[in-house]
């Protein structure tokens, strides 16, 4: 079982244990006793962590946090021996073994959950504003693609605090997947409110929010009318100060990360965008349905091969499974199921003989009608 957390921020515990498994149920007993369902396993992930099938079909979007998915079943336990007696056998000698649990292989897909994602091409600035606004730390150099993970921050404005999210800069053509710009501009989908941030010391800032603007578009359409603002970075710099004095436009931020100016400014319209912004729309992928066992007939498949015979099907397949082949009285029991589940008969239908082999998961037998 996943279990969405707010004490976890990454998935990279995953990357390190790859292969998890919780226990068998135990063997059943005698003395009436059937064995226990093998111990739940609860694995912790951050809330916002997608899980999907290899396909890539959704099977859980654990986006609050204590969402639970049941993954795979867990194994149950073995029948102990009195449910073997009959009239002929008041004390039967065997009892059955604990079933193993599914096997099931998915994809941890996580996606952050901001208040606020800054975005912008690389060296606007957005790490640096980033540390200015919050108590966050981020790496800042002057090369593009400083930040290789988004870093979050927690942006404190009297008694409310607000998550930031500095979204690793965009270049022409991510949407498309030039340089790292899937990997993360799927990141903004959840943010409420998005902050278009600019160099304004660059050679045309306008033309730079236009292009952030049109990649964030092409990767999801309507993406670029959620709520925003534009904030225009490097006010200390002499030439974000004259494109301001020559700026008409309204409703734009004129900021210095590195000297706080307008920075008391941007905190509170920031405050006030996400108190009005409704509730994002996030597109999912389409949610595959977790198969359910039944306890109804299922197909059994004779397969031959050159080795012999294979059987498949649920149902025999798991009594194989819960068969203890080691006990006459369990083997005895196995035999009346064959014939009540039709494998005897449909082995013969397909053509085998006396001494023929036969395999039924990881099993073999010789054939003896």
């Amino acid at each position: 079982m996943l279990r969405a957390t707010t004490g976890m921020t990454d998935l990279s515990e995953y990357t390190r244990r790859t292969r998890l498994h919780a226990s068998p149920g135990e063997d059943g007993h005698g003395g009436r006793k059937t064995g226990k369902r093998g111990e739940d396993l609860e694995l912790d992930v951050p809330v916002g962590t997608m899980v999907l099938d290899e396909s890539g079909a959704l099977i859980a979007d654990l986006d609050e946090p204590g969402a639970k998915q049941v993954i795979a079943a867990g194994g149950e336990g073995g029948r102990g021996n009195v449910h073997f007696k009959s009239a002929t056998k008041q004390t039967p000698d065997h009892a059955e073994p604990g079933w193993p649990g599914e096997e099931k292989t998915v994809v941890l897909d996580l996606k952050l959950i901001a208040a606020v994602g800054l975005v912008g091409q690389p060296n606007a600035g957005k790490s640096s504003l980033l540390r200015s606004l919050t108590a966050a730390m981020p790496k800042v150099a002057s090369y593009p693609f400083t930040t290789l993970d988004p870093e979050l921050g927690v942006m404190e404005v009297g008694d409310n605090r607000l998550v930031l999210a500095d979204i690793p800069g965009l270049v022409e053509g991510a949407s498309k997947g030039v340089g790292l710009g899937l990997r993360f501009l799927r990141h903004v989908e959840r943010t409420r409110v998005l902050a278009y941030v600019v160099d304004g010391a660059g050679p045309d800032p306008w033309a730079d929010l236009d292009a952030v603007r049109a990649e964030i578009d092409a990767f999801s359409p309507g993406l670029s009318e959620r709520p925003h603002l534009v904030v225009v970075n490097k006010l200390d710099l002499d030439e974000a100060r004259r494109l301001r004095s020559r700026s008409r436009r309204k409703g734009v931020f004129f900021v210095s990360a590195l000297s706080g100016e307008g920075l008391d400014e941007l905190k509170q319209a920031m405050l006030e965008a996400v108190a009005r912004a409704p509730e994002p729309s996030v597109p999912k992928p389409a949610a595959v349905q977790l198969p359910v066992r039944r306890s109804g007939t299922d197909p059994l498949a004779i397969k031959r091969h050159p080795w012999g015979f294979a059987v498949s099907g649920e149902r025999i397949e798991r009594l194989v499974g819960r068969t203890n082949l080691d006990s006459d009285g369990s083997l005895q029991r196995f035999q009346i199921e064959l014939d009540r589940l039709g494998v005897n008969s449909a082995l013969e239908g397909a053509g085998a003989q006396p001494g023929d082999t036969v395999r039924i998961g990881s099993a073999e037998f010789e054939y003896q009608p």
